[in-house]
């Protein structure tokens, strides 16, 4: 849990120094692009998500590396087809240059390449060489933009340049994951079905996470859509604050003889780690003028329902993280439906800073709550297909997984 948690925050470190820097640097108007076409990138990358978790929870069951492989250049090749079909039309959509746009979308086909060597360490219990790998690639991600930012550059050079930093840490990624190796015993083939199934999951908490920022350009001028994007930073760190344990304890929430106990140990952590989130965002507050400018001044007084919002998906996430772990991929209908009624309720209702983040984390809180519950009843359930695959392998045992 340490060495993951600190790779993580040297990921989520340099990305909210890049946040901090391009809201400085590039004025209301010019962040308000550059978070909204981010938000955007986060969208298109749902299915890197979704392949780490497929990848790692097929390890546990046994799947051979080599055909997991293939599996990610497969997913590979179609998001990269996607994102180049979705540059126009979400240039439009949001308003901002077709190139800019371009760059940031078609990071996500590296960021699927990067996800399945992360997801072949995860589900083997290599920690350590994963915290590594985490920790590049947000440094990777992040530097070169923030290079290219100190030189005057606009949010479409700096997310080239975040490009190209993604794609070479994916390359080093893949030597350090090494050879693949074949597990003994039968297993069940996996695929792109599998890889979606898991990403309408993943889809619906990131659109959760990030469609305030992208409609805040719709019910908001300018100058407040810039002010949110910034309060939104707050959020990103209490969503991803405790990004280490669900990676920890997912591996040990596909094996169902662990199942019921690492859900409930997720979720009683996340919430714990949430409070804790919110009061320091409390805390901080003062300081948001000092580090960005007066013209952010007016989301002071509600960084903390920023960060509240965060913990609300951060718990979210855990839930959801154990559906994807027992193919109960059932349990995102409830999150597509809060989306619904957020995305309604924002276009209708919301309009100004203050109201929008209060309807979002409103909206969230109460998902977290309702998925939360079911993802513990459905833990303590009867086996899955995969379970039943596990329990014919006893040699598969998660429970001295290293951690």
């Amino acid at each position: 849990m340490t060495l993951v948690t600190a790779g993580s925050m040297t990921a989520n470190v340099a990305s909210y120094l890049l946040a901090l820097l391009a809201a400085s640097w590039l004025g209301p108007a010019g962040y308000g692009e550059f978070a909204a076409l981010t938000a955007a990138q986060l969208v298109l990358a749902v299915p890197a998500l979704a392949l780490q978790t497929v990848v790692a929870r097929e390890v546990v069951l046994g799947g051979d590396d080599a055909a997991l492989r293939r599996l990610v250049i497969r997913c590979t090749a179609i998001v990269a087809a996607l994102a180049a079909v979705l540059v126009v039309p979400v240039a439009a959509m949001l308003g901002t240059g077709v190139a800019a746009t371009a760059a940031a979308l078609l990071t996500a086909p590296m960021l699927v390449l990067l996800a399945g060597e992360q997801g072949l360490l995860q589900g083997e219990g290599r920690f350590g060489a994963l915290a590594v790998v985490l920790g590049a690639a947000g440094l990777g991600k992040v530097l070169p933009a923030v290079a290219v930012l100190a030189v005057g550059g606009g949010p479409g050079a700096a997310l080239t340049a975040s490009a190209v930093g993604t794609g070479a840490v994916a390359a080093a990624a893949r030597l350090l994951t090494g050879r693949p190796s074949a597990r003994a015993g039968e297993h069940h083939a996996v695929g792109v079905a599998s890889v979606l199934r898991a990403s309408q999951v993943q889809l619906a908490l990131i659109a959760l996470s990030s469609v305030d920022v992208m409609l805040a350009r719709v019910v908001l001028g300018e100058d407040q859509a810039g002010q949110y994007a910034l309060g939104a930073v707050a959020t990103k760190v209490a969503f991803w604050l405790p990004a280490a344990v669900g990676v920890v304890l997912y591996p040990r929430m596909a094996n169902p003889a662990h199942s019921a106990a690492a859900v409930r140990s997720a979720l009683g952590v996340l919430v714990g780690v949430g409070a804790l989130a919110v009061g320091g965002a409390a805390i901080a507050a003062p300081l948001v003028p000092a580090l960005v400018g007066d013209d952010y001044a007016p989301v002071q007084g509600l960084l903390w329902l920023f960060a509240l919002n965060g913990a609300f998906l951060a718990v979210l996430q855990g839930a959801l993280l154990s559906a994807i772990a027992r193919e109960r991929t059932v349990l995102a209908v409830v999150a597509w439906i809060g989306l619904a009624v957020e995305v309604a309720l924002t276009l209708t209702v919301a309009s100004t800073v203050q109201q929008l983040v209060t309807l979002v984390a409103a909206s969230s809180g109460a998902v977290a709550a309702v998925v939360g519950v079911l993802a513990l009843i459905a833990s303590n359930g009867p086996p899955t297909q995969e379970d039943s695959s596990l329990r014919s392998h006893p040699d598969t045992d998660l429970g001295e997984t290293p951690a």
